[in-house]
């Protein structure tokens, strides 16, 4: 009789690696970052490949930010990937960068907790088969987008169509002549309604609960996210006065139920919503294509009721309605994450009751999530670097 296994010992090597949790742009980011310092690190991905998230998007995507602001350090996007940079295309960047900075990636292994070292520097990762990996330093990139997040709509469980968060949405064609409802208005929401306006579709909804900012992707050559870069730093007041000419350079959707938000567009930012970059919304609304409606209250049956006292049949409800976190089982027992499931310390920032252990990749900056993990890369390699140098420095002096 065969007897199960123990868990493997964990080695007392205190010259353990880094190791970096995700594969996305962030994780091979940081990697490189600390691979050009001379410091070793293996990048831990439970999907079989880098990339995971954006392969699963929508395939029509289109990066909202320039080929330029979105290449990470150490590796530019080709040119041929044209100004805006396709799903696809950007997938197989990200593979060629794993490839280029000749990344140690450790595919196929999930990470499900993780523990200080008893008496020890350094943390102790509990993954797949049982392993129980060392670690000298963590850096937590499993993305702003993780977990799909469906609301808990009443009555939902017994909807006689079909509901899907868009994370399963790929492309238009298996809901030609069918009507649908998406849920949801920020960039996803908008891309995926007028995608399905032009392509065979019947009725479109577009569920509003808040309405977006929308602006152009760029004028004049210039793009949005320029001025977002340069605005950032900005007071918030000046910023929403100065966006608002920009709303103007767009048609006004109110008579199509889509108004301009009284808020201000920083102050939008600030609370989560980012503006609606216009890549065929606008038209589709003027045109009718796309029917803006209020926000979904419950399920009925074979109908939606919305906020507004009225209900549709939608044949199909396609929820854009964003994503959690889903850090909870990996840290949430060490008390380093707010109430909404972000951690409370970003980049080469560390929480004092958790040295040694580096988050990346949890906000939605708006001047652009891929140029901000370019610029956190480095810093968080520096930090790194530096907490080494000083446990060497502390460990000589004893």
């Amino acid at each position: 009789m065969l007897l199960p296994m123990p868990n493997p010992p964990v080695p007392p090597d205190s010259t353990a690696p880094v190791h970096v949790i995700g594969a996305g742009p962030g994780g091979l980011a940081v990697a490189a970052a600390l691979a050009q310092r001379g410091i070793r690190s293996v990048v831990v991905e439970k999907s079989p490949d880098v990339g995971a998230s954006w392969r699963g998007h929508y395939e029509g995507l289109r990066l909202h930010t320039t080929r330029r602001w979105s290449a990470l350090p150490g590796l530019s996007i080709p040119r041929s990937a044209g100004r805006w940079v396709s799903r696809g295309d950007f997938v197989r960047y990200l593979e060629e960068y794993a490839r280029h900075h000749r990344l140690d990636l450790a595919a196929g292994v999930e990470v499900f907790r993780m523990e200080r070292a008893e008496g020890e520097d350094g943390w102790l990762l509990t993954a797949t088969g049982g392993r129980r990996l060392r670690a000298s330093a963590v850096v937590v990139a499993t993305g702003f987008n993780h977990t799909p997040r469906l609301p808990d709509w009443p009555g939902a469980d017994g909807f006689d169509g079909e509901l899907l968060h868009a994370r399963s949405y790929r492309e238009p064609s298996p809901y030609a002549g069918r009507d649908v409802l998406v849920v949801g208005v920020g960039n996803t929401g908008a891309e995926i309604a007028a995608e399905l306006s032009g392509s065979g579709t019947g009725r479109v909804w577009l569920s509003v609960r808040t309405p977006p900012h929308i602006l152009r992707r760029a004028t004049l050559g210039w793009p949005s996210q320029a001025n977002a870069i340069l605005c950032r730093r900005l007071p918030v007041g000046l910023v929403d006065r100065a966006a608002r000419p920009l709303a103007r350079l767009l048609p006004d959707l109110s008579a199509q139920g889509l108004p301009r938000p009284e808020v201000g567009l920083y102050s939008r930012v600030l609370e989560g919503a980012i503006p609606v970059l216009d890549r065929g919304l606008v038209r589709a609304v003027k045109r009718r294509r796309v029917l803006p409606v209020a926000a979904v209250e419950s399920f009925d049956g074979p109908r939606v009721l919305l906020a507004d006292g009225t209900s549709l049949t939608p044949d199909v409800v396609i929820a854009a309605t964003g994503y959690r976190r889903g850090l909870e089982p990996l840290v949430g027992h060490l008390g380093l994450l707010d109430g909404e499931g972000r951690p409370l310390v970003h980049g080469r920032e560390t929480h004092p009751a958790a040295p040694d252990l580096y988050f990346t990749g949890y906000s939605n900056p708006i001047s652009g999530t891929l140029r901000e993990l370019g610029r956190d890369a480095p810093r968080i390699a520096g930090a790194i670097a530096s907490a080494a140098a000083d446990r060497r420095g502390t460990a000589r002096r004893r």
